[in-house]
């Protein structure tokens, strides 16, 4: 049975994850990686293993894979971008929890292929034609997981990429994504 799976995973499915902002546009306190948490916990445990993190990819393969064929599509591919604009249409994505005030182009970081440094952080960019993670165009970040370099994206190669994306966010050395590998100096 496919989840419903939200934002956090079309992010996830992009190779990246950002980080929660200090807080909502409410005034409440954000941890960084809540929301991470919240779709990728799937015993609600409190840790991602990397066994957890296999089968979400997974799921996450099979929702865009449309014509259900084992391997990502043209059209399935502009699908996903599709998708990540319809998010950031709605409100949502990454840096929807900022603060009052802070707008887009406003922060530390990469924008959508604005450069780095401050006053670039969640800059709109050109649209999806250039960035990294999640406002990278869905076809040039796949073929990171074209194993066998045959132009396609098998759930095999997809779901066997995860160890290196599993390990790029567990960065304090336990073994499991948790609440305390996000935050500042979080490498996403």
């Amino acid at each position: 049975m496919k989840r419903v799976l939200t934002l956090a995973a079309i992010m996830a499915l992009c190779g990246a994850t950002l980080p929660a902002l200090a807080q909502q546009a409410g005034g409440a306190a954000v941890s960084p990686g809540q929301e991470f948490m919240t779709q990728w916990d799937m015993d609600s445990d409190g840790k991602v293993t990397l066994d957890e993190a296999r089968s979400h990819r997974a799921d996450i393969f099979t929702m865009f894979d449309s014509d259900s064929d084992g391997s990502f599509s043209a059209e399935e591919l502009a699908g996903i971008d599709a998708f990540k604009l319809a998010q950031l249409d709605a409100g949502m994505g990454p840096g929807h929890q900022r603060p009052e005030g802070l707008q887009p182009g406003q922060g530390m970081g990469r924008g959508m292929g604005q450069g780095q440094g401050m006053g670039q952080g969640m800059g709109m960019g050109q649209g999806m034609g250039a960035g990294q993670g999640f406002f990278a165009p869905a076809q040039a970040q796949m073929m990171a997981f074209d194993g066998d370099r045959d132009g396609r994206v098998t759930q095999a190669e997809f779901v066997a990429g995860t160890d290196r994306w599993f390990a790029l966010r567990e960065r304090t050395g336990d073994g499991v994504v948790t609440e305390a590998d996000f935050g500042p100096g979080a490498r996403f």
